[in-house]
């Protein structure tokens, strides 16, 4: 891209979006300090990590817009491709963390690729639909086993969360694809009735999980103890909050992970009720001009695109918010911008890059007519 065009892009770029999203990661690193303060007074450094992140975050936002979200239609499935080897390696030789094998260690950093691979699927999905839209049953069904294999390779890991994450960003893309919903319908029916054989396949912390999902005082002390906590930090948070550095949730840790996991909560217990409506009325500017960006688009290719993007943020936001206050299952899905994290952030930064791409090549043709 010319220089010249490059600026134009620039100035034409929604400044509203990424306005809000630098709000968000601002909100962001204050309150992983806030969270990491209670980790023997980490807070600063836990801060400078992301602040880092941050800067990565940015310029890789902006190469990838300077690029174009046409380029990266164009290598798709080699993209796809490198993903799935790459997560297949991961699954038969990454070390266990945790008891899972998410994360690859670059020495002084570890990467975790299943981020990433969200932009992969969505740029799959984005370029195989766009040629076969899944209007006959045919290719309803080949646009599900196109993306098939990195869910199972997820599942592998084994990574539930992402591997809703993908499902959910499936499903978006396919019904803005035109999928009749008598086709979606049927697909939902049929999943809701393998659900109690998905019992079966589950690990026992998996089952846990869900068993105090319903009932969090079945095991208070131990796999309760995280959505209790949650809870009670939300809730100490009331209408005004206690205010920044204030939350005894994080600072007593009483609260796990609470710069990644459970960062929602810390927040809520230190801004409260007002705190929290300001964050969600942010995080909703930011869904909607992803959407607007999606409806300008006369790309089918840059408007399925956008709509997994949306799908990927919405639902990430609504499970973490949700498992925060116990109406949603403990996952350990990061919230987007706020939570710690290199790979989640940069992953995401990525995205919006190409969000962004879609946006202004609208907005040119537009300028055309």
């Amino acid at each position: 891209m010319e220089s010249s065009s490059f600026r134009e892009d620039w100035v034409a770029l929604d400044k509203l979006l990424f306005g809000c999203v630098l709000l968000l990661l601002c909100w962001g690193i204050a309150c992983i300090f806030s969270a990491a303060s209670g980790f023997a007074g980490h807070g600063m450094e836990y801060a400078l990590r992301q602040i880092g992140w941050g800067v990565v975050a940015c310029a890789a936002c902006v190469a990838v817009f300077a690029i174009g979200y046409p380029k990266f239609m164009d290598m798709a499935y080699p993209i796809y491709g490198l993903t799935l080897l790459l997560l297949a390696l991961m699954t038969l030789a990454a070390p266990a963390v945790k008891g899972a094998q998410r994360w690859i260690s670059l020495g002084v950093v570890r990467i975790q690729p299943s981020e990433f691979a969200k932009i992969s699927l969505i740029l799959l999905l984005s370029k195989f639909l766009s040629r076969y839209p899944p209007l006959t049953l045919k290719t309803f069904l080949a646009g599900w086993g196109v993306g098939l294999p990195v869910i199972l390779l997820l599942l592998g890991q084994p990574d539930l969360g992402s591997a809703l994450v993908y499902l959910f960003i499936m499903l978006c893309v396919i019904f803005v694809a035109g999928a009749p919903l008598r086709y979606l319908f049927s697909m939902a029916g049929l999943g809701l009735s393998l659900l109690p054989f998905a019992w079966f396949f589950l690990r026992d912390y998996q089952k846990m999980r869900l068993l105090v999902f319903l009932d969090p005082t079945r095991d208070p002390l131990g796999a309760g103890y995280n959505a209790l906590q949650s809870r009670i930090a939300v809730g100490s948070g009331s209408f005004g909050g206690k205010g920044f550095l204030q939350g005894l949730q994080s600072k007593l840790r009483f609260l796990p992970e609470p710069h990644t996991d459970f960062i929602f909560s810390v927040y809520a217990e230190e801004f409260g009720f007002w705190g929290t409506t300001l964050l969600l009325v942010i995080f909703g500017i930011v869904f909607m001009r992803i959407v607007a960006a999606g409806m300008k688009s006369r790309d089918v290719r840059g408007k399925l695109l956008v709509s997994g993007v949306a799908a990927w943020i919405w639902f990430q936001m609504f499970e973490n918010i949700g498992m925060s206050m116990g109406l949603m299952p403990i996952t350990g899905i990061t919230l987007p911008f706020l939570s710690y994290g290199g790979s989640s952030l940069v992953a995401v930064s990525i995205a919006l890059g190409l969000v962004g791409s879609v946006y202004v090549s609208s907005a040119k043709r537009y300028r055309q007519l």
